[in-house]
């Protein structure tokens, strides 16, 4: 494990070290490398005002087979070192003219990424290799007609039939306008690379049942509109050509 802090946050830089347990040389200081003041990768932001403050990310080490280097290297953006924690130390309200004035009630705002997590667990360095996506894509190969698992189609299929099964099931449908036209168009995306893939026939909405198994006790509001979710997600060819 490998951490990131502000560069001027000792405090958070201590607990981690001292507190914690990890080595110096695995906390890493971020500084103002966007160009501006507080404008760092761990320097959290609702907008240009607002409240804000100084973040600690933590990154996981997949492993010198994987290309990539830690945090603040030039090889930052490599799949080696995957940030899976972010947790936001909420201090300050960003005034109009740049003013930082404290706020009377700090508070830390935390937010974790769980198919990162999934994938530390379960060894993999892709959230597209775990169980569930594993699963899902494998059934969206054989339901289109394809042997090759790295396609990046069959990611894009298995990720959006999940969250449009569970968009529809929550009562969003497809439509012309607001959130059920984002559901429109997260739906033609996925039929469209089912196409690419050498899809003949409707085909999305055969994944829902595969879904449903691989989300077991969280697929139960998908079950209960089935039905409902599968008539939505049969999307045909000529649907494509409406915008």
């Amino acid at each position: 494990m490998w951490v990131t802090v502000y560069e001027t946050d000792n405090e958070a830089y201590d607990i981690w070290n001292k507190e914690v347990g990890v080595p110096t040389e695995r906390i890493i200081r971020i500084g103002d490398n966007k160009g501006a003041p507080y404008a760092s990768d761990n320097f959290w932001a609702m907008g240009d005002t607002g409240p804000c403050g100084p973040c600690t990310e933590i990154f996981y080490d997949h492993g010198d087979h994987i290309w990539g280097g830690p945090p603040g290297s030039p090889e930052e953006d490599g799949d080696r070192y995957i940030e899976i924690w972010n947790v936001v130390f909420m201090q300050y309200n960003r005034l109009a003219d740049g003013t930082m004035e404290k706020l009377p009630r700090p508070s830390v705002d935390t937010g974790m990424g769980l198919e990162r997590i999934a994938a530390v667990l379960q060894h993999v360095n892709s959230n597209y290799d775990i169980d569930i996506f594993k699963t899902l894509i494998s059934k969206a190969a054989e339901i289109v007609g394809t042997t090759d698992l790295t396609n990046k189609s069959l990611r894009v299929i298995a990720d959006h039939i999940r969250s449009c099964a569970y968009l529809i099931a929550d009562g969003v449908i497809p439509s012309n306008e607001g959130r059920g036209y984002v559901l429109r168009r997260i739906i033609r995306r996925a039929v469209r690379h089912g196409h690419l893939l050498g899809a003949k026939e409707t085909f999305f909405y055969k994944l829902v049942p595969t879904l449903i198994a691989v989300m077991a006790e969280a697929g139960q509001d998908v079950k209960e509109k089935q039905a409902n979710v599968e008539n939505y997600c049969v999307w045909k060819k000529s649907n494509l050509l409406v915008r």
